[in-house]
């Protein structure tokens, strides 16, 4: 990713740097979550590729011009061209969170030491952080795992590098030994990814991941920079812009078109991606191609010699930036990711004009040098001056950010946490009731208090005297409604608005909840008091961070202690993707049952639409599953939710609830079964009255259509 420093006589290629901007811009869009980039992070690999190739051509023309590597040298100029920007990225970082958001300093820590000994890419791995379905605010130095792998290359090839040249003099078996080191590595990541399973590990991996560094290495082994020459045929330089037009095109297609859940990219997509990247450098580091010129155009070129500075700033100023909960549309968030971009750029430049660029030229010497020297004392004294503030500075931001980080009064936690992706969220309203409510072996979601009615002289018809939710012992049944008024912000402030009506009930309703079963995760423990108010008997099973590939396990259960009804409505999608194969999978394992309805979600995270189009999808294809669309009955209704704009307070629960209800209606054997069952009803409480009241029936008899008009809200 960095730019290499050239040697006295190597060839500046611009072609090179517009392709470094195409990239960087690509991570850009990817990490704003538009739409239109999914495929956004194959820029990642297009970095790698290129590092592949310009660290192992300069390290091949030193061994050309001198017959062997320096390795001090090398690490040295490595040190001074990475080290100066991130070091000032990361205390700017530890200062704005400890400003701002403070209640992630404590999982910032092992991220700041992680970044520093460039490891963040196996710290992340052995957190078990999950690069694609992070429901928690994320680590404003996330993206640095790519950064760490590139660093364990440049620490690792080089003595690789140096043995081959010296044992192998022949480049023909060379270049085949680094192709079989990039096939070993593009097979461990086909073997080790699961479909339907968080690919993470093998994302951040450096060992699944070099694959692309050895490409771009064995393209230098064949196509050495230096040895290229403006003096080719006009039919080859044909050839070179017809290859190099289709790369560019494959590339913006992909990024285009694909998406991080997409199997293909973990089952040699990658591979077959980054040999096009290697087409595409090895036209643009040619001196005779046209494409090179246009895409060494004078802004591709000034973005790319900063693209190191940009790919550093860009993910912080997203992530600290950017609402943690519900997000603006239209206008806002286009504004907003406009200001960002222009943010990463101007911060980029100032580190590369004043801190990068002065380093790499031996600022740092020079000022030690004048401090050392006795002569041009005014001048030593300035620099003494500006060394010791600097020195003061630094030390005062080290202290600080360690003792921040390193305090226990921090409201981060500093262990990592566990699976499930929803736990993370600890900052957040949402997740702190769904923490605690698993610890305490409750339900998440909104409490529902009792509802204490006064003894009736005789029962009311009315559908309020419904059986009672299936789980009579949970705390939020038999709390009384004095004791549930806990403050929530988003919720209600009265216990009736809490308590599900019975005038919630949808117009055309199933009249009991039996033969229905409801599986999902967190949020339908958010809607379950209020589905089992309208629909009595129905059995929910909701677990926090539960996935989609879970959900067939979940069946097999149900089925085995008979709670599998004929009608299942299935609420996934709220932690991650899935595959329309999972999916397939799961509607085998409900083979047989009547009538299967799929919710669609609304989460602010990436994957939000690459499940919602895949479960329009199948709902085309399956002609008894029906899609209830709560992403577009929720649009523009923040007032449903938590600010992690995923959960659901009581309001956006009960809506929830109407929903899921209405789309349940009733079956044919329901309509026959239920026909006849009001008039046993309303004749039972008569039955069941005491022969002394037999002379109150017509008093009684007169009050009751009251009191059912009073049950209405």
């Amino acid at each position: 990713m960095p730019e290499p420093i050239k040697a006295s006589n190597s060839r500046y290629m611009p072609g090179i740097d517009g392709l470094r901007a195409l990239a960087v811009l690509a991570v850009i869009i990817y990490h704003l979550n538009y739409n239109w980039a999914p495929g956004g992070l194959l820029g990642v690999g297009i970095f790698f590729v290129l590092s592949g190739y310009l660290i192992t051509d300069l390290l091949i023309a030193q061994w050309s011009r001198h017959g062997r590597l320096d390795m001090k040298d090398f690490w040295l100029r490595r040190a001074r061209r990475l080290l100066p920007a991130l070091l000032l990225l990361m205390v700017v970082v530890v200062m704005s969170v400890a400003l701002f958001v403070p209640e992630q300093m404590g999982r910032l820590r092992g991220d700041v030491w992680a970044a520093v000994f460039y490891v963040s890419n196996w710290w992340l791995v052995f957190s078990e952080v999950s690069y694609f379905e992070k429901f928690g605010p994320p680590s404003p130095l996330g993206h640095l795992w790519s950064l760490a792998v590139e660093e364990q290359f440049y620490l690792i090839w080089p003595l690789l590098v140096a043995l081959g040249l010296s044992v192998v003099k022949r480049r023909g078996p060379l270049v085949m030994l680094t192709l079989g080191l990039a096939a070993l590595s593009a097979i461990l990541m086909a073997v080790l990814y699961v479909p339907g399973e968080d690919p993470s590990r093998i994302y951040y991996g450096t060992d699944t991941r070099v694959f692309a560094l050895l490409i771009g290495a064995a393209l230098a082994m064949m196509w050495p920079s230096r040895k290229l020459t403006t003096n080719i045929s006009g039919k080859a330089r044909l050839t070179l812009d017809v290859v190099g037009a289709a790369s560019l095109a494959i590339l913006l297609l992909s990024i285009w078109k694909t998406n991080q859940y997409d199997d293909f990219l973990y089952q040699g997509g990658l591979v077959l991606l980054s040999i096009v990247s290697a087409l595409l450098v090895a036209v643009l580091a040619h001196p005779a191609s046209a494409l090179a010129k246009v895409m060494g155009c004078e802004p591709l070129k000034w973005l790319g010699v900063r693209s190191y500075g940009i790919y550093l700033w860009h993910y912080p100023v997203i992530v600290l930036t950017s609402p943690t909960g519900m997000e603006d549309g239209g206008v806002i968030a286009v504004v907003r990711a406009a200001l960002q971009l222009v943010a990463c750029i101007v911060l980029a430049a100032l580190s590369w004009k004043y801190v990068e660029e002065p380093i790499r030229h031996g600022a740092l010497g020079r000022l030690w040098a004048n401090v050392g020297s006795g002569k041009k004392r005014g001048a030593s004294k300035r620099s003494t001056r500006i060394l010791a503030t600097g020195c003061a500075f630094a030390l005062c931001v080290i202290y600080f950010g360690v003792a921040t980080l390193t305090s226990g009064a921090t409201a981060g936690n500093s262990t990592p946490q566990p699976k499930p992706v929803e736990s993370a969220s600890a900052a957040d309203t949402a997740g702190q009731k769904e923490q605690a409510a698993e610890r305490a072996g409750k339900p998440y979601g909104p409490e529902v208090p009792a509802v204490v009615k006064k003894p009736d002289p005789a029962p009311k018809p009315d559908s309020q005297t419904a059986a009672k939710p299936k789980n009579e012992t949970k705390p939020n049944a038999t709390k009384p409604a004095a004791d549930s008024t806990k403050p929530a912000q988003n919720q209600d402030n009265s216990a009736d608005s809490k308590q599900p009506k019975a005038s919630d009930a949808p117009a055309v309703a199933v009249q009991s909840g039996k033969g229905i079963t409801a599986i999902g995760d967190s949020v339908m423990l958010d809607v379950e008091p209020y589905l089992e108010k309208l629909l009595p008997g129905i059995v929910i099973d909701g677990k926090v961070g539960r996935q989609m590939s879970q959900a067939p396990d979940t069946i097999a259960a149900l089925k085995a202690q008979g709670r599998l009804g004929n009608r299942v409505i299935i609420e996934l999608g709220t932690n991650g993707s899935f595959s329309k194969g999972q999916l397939d999978k799961l509607l085998k394992a409900l083979n047989g049952v009547e009538q299967i309805i799929v919710i669609n979600t609304r989460v602010p995270k990436p994957w939000e639409s690459v499940v919602n189009q895949t479960l329009a999808d199948v709902e085309a294809t399956h002609p008894n599953v029906k899609l209830i669309d709560w992403h577009a009955a929720s649009a523009g209704k923040n007032s449903y939710f938590y600010k992690d704009g995923v959960h659901l307070n009581s309001e956006g629960a009960r809506a929830y609830a109407l929903l899921v209800a209405s789309a349940l209606a009733p079956t044919e054997a329901d309509k026959e079964s239920e026909a006849p069952a009001p008039k046993p009803n309303e004749e039972k409480p008569q039955q069941q009255q005491p022969a002394a009241q037999e002379d109150n029936k017509q008093e009684h008899a007169q009050k009751e259509p009251q009191e059912a008009e009073e049950a209405q809200p």
